[in-house]
């Protein structure tokens, strides 16, 4: 497998864009004559290669790999327009993939076996792209401080009792505008913006930091609850840090409203590009990831969920529990995203 690191890659200037450009082209060459795709990729996990290692195994079809951000990636699809040697463009976050296909990057695929797996409200309803694993957006709590019982739904987060409690991330950060975007779908955006103003109103302190700051400031007390995904907490229950075990031991996490939509989750996905040079390949690529083996790897890499049912589920993610998830079309997170941003704004959300 050739593979081009982050760091190789993310250099500045139009002369950085041509170098990389050449980077890719030259083994592509080679590459095509035992078959192999072009995978430009933000996820950056190394347990990834072992699920590209598997599919070449499989298939025969070598995997060329060019990690950057998925703006950066997405910016150089479209700078490289037909001429681009780029098969598959995956990334986090249903908004960026639907972004990617308003851009009009994505071909459309027809594959039963893609539809069998995956479930609707995962996918673009045209084929444009799938999700492979999700991640759920939940409520993390400090066991000393919060009993459970006192937890039920996001929009209970903004009423009096939690004045000066809650922890988040900035309103810049997608995943934050990606629950926005899917309130707004559910609950439409005056409600929604009611509840906005209400969560910033408890707020413990100015959003700071990522997620995993949001959970150490919870284990810290500078905060009673804090929203953020549930793999941060499974990271640092893996961490071979004691500070970070410590953190583990004072944080739970739960799934909110259980009674009513579920639980919002998000996606890793990725879709055929129109000008993909190996159709073939990619196609076979976008089905080996739905595959029971691809799916661990892939939802392991970053101790997500698989979404093909079925799966086995890593251990410390079993141990959180089952929950229902919000059902709603993920690609309403990308649809809304403009204004759930706006919404922010105007709610003071920093």
């Amino acid at each position: 497998m050739y593979k081009i690191t982050r760091r190789s890659f993310l250099v500045t200037g139009g002369a950085a864009m041509a170098l990389a450009a050449a980077q890719v082209k030259r083994p592509r060459l080679g590459y095509a004559q035992t078959g192999s795709i072009n995978l430009y990729s933000s996820r950056h996990y190394n347990t990834d290669d072992a699920l590209y290692e598997g599919f070449t195994e499989q298939t025969g079809i070598g995997v060329n790999l060019i990690e950057g951000s998925a703006d950066e990636l997405l910016e150089r699809i479209l700078n490289e327009g037909s001429n681009s040697p780029a098969d598959i463009f995956m990334t986090v976050d249903a908004g960026r993939l639907w972004r990617a296909a308003e851009e009009g990057v994505f071909a459309p695929i027809d594959s039963p076996d893609l539809e069998a797996k995956i479930p609707e409200n995962l996918r673009h309803p045209d084929g444009l792209w799938f999700g492979f694993s999700k991640r759920a957006r939940v409520i993390m709590y400090n066991r000393d401080r919060v009993n459970p019982s006192e937890l039920s739904t996001y929009e209970d987060l903004a009423s009096s009792q939690w004045d000066g409690r809650v922890l988040v991330r900035s309103s810049g950060n997608i995943y934050n505008q990606s629950l926005i975007a899917g309130m707004i779908e559910t609950l439409g955006e005056e409600a929604t913006q009611e509840w906005a103003e209400g969560l910033v109103a408890n707020f413990a302190r100015p959003p700071e930091g990522n997620d995993t700051a949001q959970i150490k400031a919870v284990a810290a007390g500078l905060g009673d609850v804090a929203i953020a995904n549930s793999y941060y907490l499974v990271r640092l229950g893996k961490s071979d840090d004691p500070a970070d075990q410590e953190v583990f031991s004072k944080v739970g996490a739960f799934f909110p409203n259980q009674s009513g939509r579920g639980t919002h989750v998000n996606i890793s996905g990725a879709g055929m590009l129109s000008t993909a040079p190996n159709r073939e390949g990619a196609v076979a690529f976008l089905e080996y990831l739905a595959t029971p083996t691809a799916q661990k790897f892939f939802a392991e890499g970053n101790n997500e969920y698989p979404v093909v049912e079925g799966t086995d589920l890593d251990p410390m993610l079993k141990e959180m529990g089952d929950f229902v998830e919000d059902d709603v079309d993920v690609e309403a997170y990308g649809k809304y995203a403009q204004d759930a941003v706006q919404l922010m704004d105007r709610a003071g959300w920093e």
